[in-house]
């Protein structure tokens, strides 16, 4: 079995409130970049063979230095980014098109994942993987902890209050059938399509397709907001902890 990863990790951070266009993907958690933590899971996958890096362009030189300096030696390509996270995603397939021209080989799955999500572990990698190849699609979530409700008409009165038990919060890394996640972004390429993740394209293109739930913990979140760093720094020490022999 093979799979390839997507890391999308071109986002400037403008709720992170950066100046000068920064990146929040090399805001530091434990002493590391943010960026440094994704790629350390993808790195101790078992089930990842290739990973492929879409960034800001002056990003490319620092995770080239980052990559040399760890041994991430899954890193296959480090390359410009677009002007939205899907255009990101499709600058990667568009690379991963042409190595699967030129080899003959095609990957059974290709995992999509945010950069800015640093504490994703190896083993739910390895499961989401797996959960992909068996279904076509696994996309991992977690059940809100509050309560969820619909604006109204007018946009400063509540509308409908939706039933908490049938909803989730969607994360990455989502993972799709390679084919069919190459697929539905070329479709959505050719119809100046826009979706806020994958998945959505894939409902999209290919509503047949059913979506195979893997329910995450509440590590896995993304770094989007300043307070975020701090719960981040929190959540490494838990995971740091849980990793120490007792």
């Amino acid at each position: 079995m093979s799979s390839y990863a997507i890391i999308a990790a071109s986002g400037v951070g403008k709720r992170m409130q950066l100046k000068d266009g920064r990146s929040k993907q090399l805001l530091e958690i434990g002493g590391y970049p943010v960026i440094f933590h994704t790629l350390s899971a993808f790195e101790s996958a078992q089930s990842i063979d290739s990973v492929f890096i879409a960034t800001k362009p002056d990003s490319i030189g620092i995770l080239e230095s980052m990559r040399d300096r760890y041994g991430f030696s899954k890193i296959r390509e480090i390359i410009p980014g677009g002007k939205e996270r899907q255009d990101s995603v499709y600058n990667c397939i568009d690379i991963i098109e042409k190595r699967i021209a030129a080899t003959g080989e095609s990957p059974d799955a290709i995992l999509v994942h945010d950069g800015a999500r640093p504490f994703i572990q190896p083993g739910e990698i390895d499961d989401i993987v797996s959960l992909s190849v068996t279904y076509g699609a696994c996309v991992p979530a977690t059940k809100p902890k509050d309560t969820i409700k619909y604006i109204a008409d007018d946009p400063e009165y509540f509308g409908e209050t939706l039933e908490r038990s049938r909803l989730l919060q969607v994360q990455t890394p989502q993972g799709f059938d390679a084919g069919t996640l190459i697929q539905a972004h070329k479709h959505a390429r050719l119809e100046q399509r826009y979706a806020t993740d994958d998945a959505t394209l894939v409902e999209a293109f290919f509503p047949e397709q059913n979506i195979r739930i893997y329910e995450t913990g509440y590590h896995n979140i993304k770094i989007t907001t300043p307070e975020d760093i701090h719960l981040a720094e929190a959540i490494l020490a838990k995971l740091q902890s849980s990793e120490e022999p007792a």
